[in-house]
């Protein structure tokens, strides 16, 4: 995935097209082979159930309601459901279909209601440093999600600067002066509960003092403090803003698809108080119920930036609503 973003392509004037953080042509076939692996355990559960489904054949009611009850089973949820076998009904309702026509259909279904939520996170445009705040709550793979977006800005010749503001947890400090080093990034921390407004001020101030690229801000995620953590993250942002007052450019919140349809309830309480830009959804190799992120996204009117799919840094990926759709029909492709 390196070169992506192409920050040392812009320096020489490279095209537009170069600009975000989206798979390259070349790239395409590797991207859906480790979204294909990293969904095999929720397309697995839902090629099992659509099988069974559709043992009768004829694309009923009956058949309906049994699909839409085992797509709701996916966390995919009752709205989302509802509109994806709405879909799927339209001009092939009483006809006969077999389980692997159903799953093309339901691939096409998922890729155009999360269609609207495929957008590249462009970091490239607009005035140095870009600063992204990060938020999410603890084992949500928020701090890993960091260290990988550092390595990666870092391998398409972005400058960056990582601040380490959840200063509740040595491992998360630890952890991520470990992918600034390797990254070569500059990186910005205190010891252990340690004033974390102070450390995001500092990464911001440091950012634009280097002329930096990016500025990343790891936060903490205590939610079953929740009003301690959103008055923290309130902390935070006046603070940042007090370098200037745009920052943040973006705030990121991470979610974890192991934990189904809790992510929703996170992300509205996430939502409120820190104006979360974009998201990110991690662990949905770990889960059988992948189906979640669909839930999100006909939920929430928010871009899905990245998921996660796996523990290298490559197994971040941009969004994509068709490789997703059919990634998690277990369609090849």
């Amino acid at each position: 995935m390196s070169g992506f973003w192409g920050f040392g392509k812009k320096k020489e004037a490279a095209p537009a097209a170069a600009t975000t953080l989206a798979a390259e042509p070349t790239r395409e076939k590797d991207f859906f082979g480790r979204l294909f692996t990293g969904l095999a355990k929720s397309s697995a559960k839902l090629t099992e159930d659509v099988t069974g489904v559709f043992t009768r054949k004829l694309l009923d009611q009956q058949t309906l309601d049994d699909l839409e009850e085992m797509l709701i089973r996916a966390d995919m949820g009752p709205q989302a459901a509802g509109k994806i076998v709405a879909m799927i009904a339209k001009d092939r309702f009483n006809r006969e279909m077999g389980d692997n026509e159903v799953r093309l259909a339901l691939a096409d279904a998922v890729a155009t209601v999360m269609k609207p939520r495929e957008r590249p996170l462009d970091l490239t445009d607009g005035p140095r440093p870009r600063v992204v705040l990060v938020v999410g709550v603890n084992g949500s793979g928020k701090t890993t999600t960091i260290g990988k977006l550092c390595w990666l800005l870092s391998q398409s010749g972005a400058k960056v600067v990582v601040g380490a503001a959840d200063t509740f947890r040595a491992a998360a400090i630890e952890q991520l002066g470990v992918w600034a080093q390797r990254s070569g990034a500059q990186f910005v921390a205190r010891e252990q509960g340690a004033d974390a407004a102070g450390v995001a001020y500092e990464a911001a101030a440091l950012g634009k003092k280097e002329n930096a690229d990016v500025v990343l801000i790891d936060t903490a995620g205590r939610l079953q403090n929740r009003a301690e953590l959103m008055g923290e993250l309130d902390k935070i942002m006046r603070a940042i803003r007090k370098v200037d007052e745009e920052y943040p450019h973006e705030t990121l919140i991470v979610l974890d698809a192991t934990v189904g349809q809790n992510a929703l309830s996170q992300l509205e309480a996430f939502r409120t108080t820190a104006n979360v830009t974009g998201l990110v959804m991690t662990k949905l190799d770990g889960t059988a119920k992948g189906g979640v992120l669909v839930a999100i996204a006909e939920h929430h009117a928010l871009p899905i930036h990245f998921i996660g799919v796996g523990e290298s840094a490559e197994d971040l990926q941009p969004f994509n609503a068709q490789a997703f759709g059919r990634a998690l029909a277990g369609v090849q492709s």
